[in-house]
């Protein structure tokens, strides 16, 4: 047996939420929601196929757009971003939200997927980045949904 040489370094993390999945799209999907626990310093657009929406946080200041690639509710978003030591030749990685409804729809598994990063020390520091984010994002989001919560609110500074 042989190993597969590794061509891109992907992640998935993922998190169950107490709601059902058309609740928990919209509150990623819609800028107003995912700037109160997640882009802290401001979401403009809404997430949805074709558009181009600009995030910002308030710890890492800076607007910056992210491409829409597809969006259908309430189960999948695909987004695309720039990213340093990106495996594309666009120099871009792409974020897929899949939401699938679980106990006969009360509540949603979220599952978070980022690839196209390179096989390099650099690629590896920014995915494991973002992995954490990722993470910090479902927390985040499960926060909010079910409590009405920011945990963003002072955590990074």
């Amino acid at each position: 047996m042989t190993d597969d040489l590794l061509q891109e370094l992907e992640f998935t993390v993922s998190g169950h939420i107490a709601r059902p999945c058309a609740e928990v799209y919209e509150a990623i999907a819609d800028p107003a929601q995912l700037t109160r626990y997640f882009t802290t310093g401001g979401a403009r657009g809404r997430l949805e196929s074709g558009a181009t929406v600009m995030w910002d946080f308030a710890d890492h200041p800076g607007e910056f757009p992210v491409t829409v690639v597809e969006a259908v509710p309430p189960r999948l978003i695909v987004i695309r971003w720039d990213a340093q030591a990106s495996a594309d030749d666009d120099g871009r990685t792409t974020t897929t939200f899949e939401l699938e409804p679980v106990d006969g729809g009360a509540r949603t598994l979220v599952t978070i997927t980022e690839s196209s990063w390179l096989v390099t020390g650099t690629g590896a520091k920014n995915a494991f980045g973002n992995c954490a984010g990722w993470t910090g994002m479902l927390a985040a989001l499960k926060a909010w949904v079910e409590h009405g919560i920011n945990l963003r609110e002072g955590f990074y500074g």
